[in-house]
């Protein structure tokens, strides 16, 4: 609110400037304007943005890799760190916001320094209370917001012209939805405005009151907390100690235990949820676990030193809301995994509440019990895994808090650190920051001689090893790894390990060796009476197989795995698997199979352009190939491989060499400028596009339950198309759907066309004059008609019409 003006001069500002930092006191509202700034030039001239949020960073070194991880770079091809950063940022016109600069001003400053150097069409926003200092660097000072005059006397409508004062307004009616200005009381608003210097945040602190105290009374308070911070002068430096006095004075109005989960979520500086909240801050034996929790009457002495507050689990998301209404945290949005709330203090309030933890005598039992409930959460995710590297656990959303842990355990010798620093490891091993884990995980390993954790450290180090190509190292860390399995009790254990080693047998060329390490870790997991592990098992014997020519035995093992994978895996799982099977079918030259198999596994990937897409991708060039349909295989190649340049990856050798076996076939039979227009077709094929023509053509799954009912999704070679199913005709687009729906409309078929050209529905939207939800309204009419479920799909039988090939009702 009250920020037009600033936002249209920094708008022409980021036109020019490559660095732009926003300079000012805490609480002036410098987030809030980087946010609204980078939202509203997102697909502009800047480039898609990239937020990172560096107040819960404490060390600068880090921060490459937490730039790393917001813009979701890995690290590929021996490239680490700030390498990988500039790999892939490119030439690419990338908008990167960092937020929260002071504590790491000089880590900001290099970073910003190279990376602009090396990137030419990138360009960066900076928050900071304090500049950079980096050459070409534009500051734009934020100011406080504007105040009505103070002098003499003016109108009822004069402070309403105030931003100050709109906003104190606005987050009273937040509060109070009564809430309104009697006579005279615009001005007593004007005047706490001004007491504040027009800061945001203690603006909005104050009026988060006017549910509970009236208008003189938040005003006398602000006064009297003033005087008691500068001893009766009023000539300190004034921004600070009106945003101190406006925390301190909110602080003073919570109840008791109020105070004690306001202090103690200070601790959690990477943000929290309820289940999070309540296990650091509620007492009780086992740091705030079910238990015998007593509820103690709070005392006057509450937030002293030696106070024996308590809190109870079931009291503590009451709290937060109470202090979400307080403007004393703030719910995350866009950051709320399975539908649960999460929230933060920000950056000026979380000091103030670590202080006050302090000062009470209780900041090492509250970490010790975010301590214990971050050890509990990690072994609550690997606790049934066989295979934890791979497994989805609830511990993503809490890296930075891991992070934190993690730094307060070992400079205290804390014997939690080696748990914690595993799940951390693991984290960023499944983020591809491979430099990271394997620097946790060689501390870990020197600190864990005997440790319980020191085989899943082993067997983690080899196989971020093998994903660095460093062979030697993944072999000797797998095979300790074993050893140490073999020398315990617990076969799940082992058979992690011997899972470990079969990788880096592979990653080395030792297909035999591979095979022969994967059986025994299935003979294992039979003992385990773990069905989702068992198919995990069988599918990786089963790529191991295919590399050895084992194909019948393979497809004997993907036949048995496949249903639990279908039903249980995460995506990332299915998709591999899938894609095995469809080159087990390549393997045995039943090419139909190989294709559907390969058409479901693009189905299923996220939109976005994904590692999971190059394999069937791949798969479907080769099988292009070997119909005979030279020109398309060569777009699909081109198309992957395109993609393989601009995230940075490779395949595995035996795959690759597969795949250029096919394509230096194919180019045998084109001529050279017939190679030159087929390649520079496929380059240009990206997203929605590129999947829609990948699958045009390929049996398609079908959409109902019933899988082995699959159907055409047209052939692009002759323009025929077998439209049939179950005797019944199925109309594609601009015509009729299903049996017995009416065709698209107009509008319906320009909003299909369009997701098939790979537009979003906003783009869309734009595009057609229209809002986003009457597009998803048209989008859910044309699943209805075509009986069909995905984008994707809508994407493929939307490009059938615009090759020609629709075969009419």
């Amino acid at each position: 609110m009250g920020r037009e003006r600033e936002l249209s001069r920094l708008r022409t500002l980021l036109r020019s400037a490559r660095l732009l930092t926003l300079t000012g006191p805490g609480g002036v509202g410098k987030t809030r304007l980087a946010l609204e700034l980078a939202g509203s030039v997102r697909g502009a001239r800047a480039g898609r943005a990239h937020w990172v949020a560096l107040d819960s960073l404490e060390d600068g070194t880090l921060l490459p890799q937490a730039l790393a991880a917001a813009l979701g770079v890995r690290e590929r091809g021996g490239r680490a760190g700030v390498e990988a950063v500039v790999h892939a940022l490119g030439t690419r016109t990338v908008l990167i916001v960092l937020d929260n600069c002071e504590h790491l001003a000089d880590a900001c400053a290099r970073l910003a320094e190279t990376l602009l150097a090396r990137c030419p069409r990138l360009r960066m926003l900076a928050t900071s209370r304090e500049t950079l200092r980096v050459p070409g660097e534009v500051v734009f000072r934020v100011g406080e917001l504007s105040l009505s005059p103070s002098d003499g006397d003016h109108d009822f409508a004069e402070p309403l012209r105030s931003e100050a004062v709109r906003l104190f307004l606005e987050r009273a009616r937040t509060s109070d939805a009564e809430f309104g200005l009697g006579p005279g009381e615009a001005r007593t608003v004007a005047e706490i405005c001004r007491r504040l210097d027009g800061l945001p945040l203690a603006i909005e602190l104050a009026a988060g009151r006017a549910g509970s105290l009236s208008l003189p009374g938040i005003l006398h308070g602000l006064d009297d907390q003033l005087s008691l911070l500068t001893d009766g002068r009023r000539t300190g430096p004034g921004r600070h100690r009106e945003l101190g006095a406006a925390i301190d004075w909110s602080h003073r109005l919570l109840d008791p235990l109020e105070r004690v989960v306001f202090r103690r979520l200070s601790v959690l500086g990477g943000g929290f949820d309820a289940q999070g909240a309540a296990a650091v801050c509620a007492d009780g034996e086992g740091g705030g676990r079910r238990g015998d929790v007593r509820d103690v009457h709070h005392t006057e002495a509450a937030g002293r030193r030696g106070s024996r507050s308590h809190v109870r689990r079931d009291q503590v998301l009451r709290v937060i809301c109470a202090l979400e209404a307080k403007s004393l945290v703030v719910r995350v949005r866009g950051d709320e995994p399975r539908g649960t709330a999460r929230f933060r203090q920000l950056s000026a309030i979380r000091a103030y509440g670590m202080e006050r933890l302090a000062e009470a005598g209780e900041l090492q039992d509250t970490w010790d019990r975010a301590l214990d409930w971050l050890v509990e959460q990690a072994a609550g995710a690997v606790a049934p895994e066989t295979f934890p590297d791979t497994a989805e656990g609830p511990l993503a959303q809490e890296q930075g808090n891991l992070a934190a842990a993690v730094a307060h355990a070992v400079s205290r010798s804390d014997r939690r650190y080696l748990p914690l620093a595993v799940a951390l490891a693991r984290l960023r091993y499944q983020q591809e920051q491979l430099t990271a884990a394997r620097t946790l995980l060689s501390e870990v390993l020197a600190r864990a001689p005997d440790h319980e954790d020191r085989g899943a450290a082993l067997a983690l180090a080899a196989r971020s090893a093998c994903l660095q190509d460093d062979h030697a190292a993944a072999l000797a860390f797998a095979e300790e790894a074993v050893a140490a399995g073999r020398s315990g009790r617990h076969p799940a254990r082992l058979a992690n390990a011997l899972d470990a080693l079969a990788a880096a047998r592979l990653c080395r060329g030792e297909f035999s060796e591979a095979v022969a390490v994967f059986a025994e870790c299935l003979e294992v997991v039979h003992t385990l009476g773990r069905p989702l592990d068992l198919a995990l098992c069988r599918h990786h014997l089963a790529w191991a197989l295919l590399h050895t020519g084992g194909t019948v035995r393979a497809e004997r093992l993907m036949q048995k795995c496949l249903p639990e994978l279908e039903a249980r895996a995460p995506q990332g799982q299915l998709t591999a698997a899938l894609h095995t099977a469809g080159a087990i079918r390549l393997a045995q030259g039943d090419v139909d199979a190989a294709e559907r198999r390969f058409a479901e596994v693009l189905l299923k990937t996220p939109p976005g352009e994904s590692y999971h897409a190059l394999y069937p991708l791949e798969g479907l060039a080769i099988v292009s190939a070997e119909r005979g349909d030279l020109e398309r295989s060569l777009r699909l190649y081109a198309a992957a491989a395109a993609i393989r340049r601009r995230i940075d990856t490779e395949p595995e050798a035996h795959w690759w060499d597969l795949v250029e076996a096919a394509v230096a076939r194919v180019k045998e039979g084109l001529p050279p400028s017939g190679v030159r227009a087929a390649m520079a077709a496929g380059r240009r094929l990206r997203g929605t596009r590129l999947i829609a023509y990948a699958l045009r053509g390929t049996q398609l799954p079908a959409t109902g339950h019933d899988r082995d009912h699959v159907r055409s999704a047209g052939r692009d070679d002759d323009g025929v198309r077998s439209a049939e199913r179950d005797g019944e005709h199925e109309r594609l687009p601009g015509r009729v759907g299903m049996a017995g729906q009416p065709p698209l409309t107009g509008r319906e078929s320009a909003v299909a066309e369009l997701v098939a050209e790979g537009l979003t529905n906003q783009q869309i939207a734009s595009h057609l004059g229209l809002s986003k939800s009457t597009v998803a309204t048209h989008l859910d009419r044309v699943r209805d008609k075509w009986g069909v479920r995905s984008r994707t799909q809508i994407a493929v039988r939307a490009a059938g019409r615009a090759a020609g090939t629709d075969p009419g009702p």
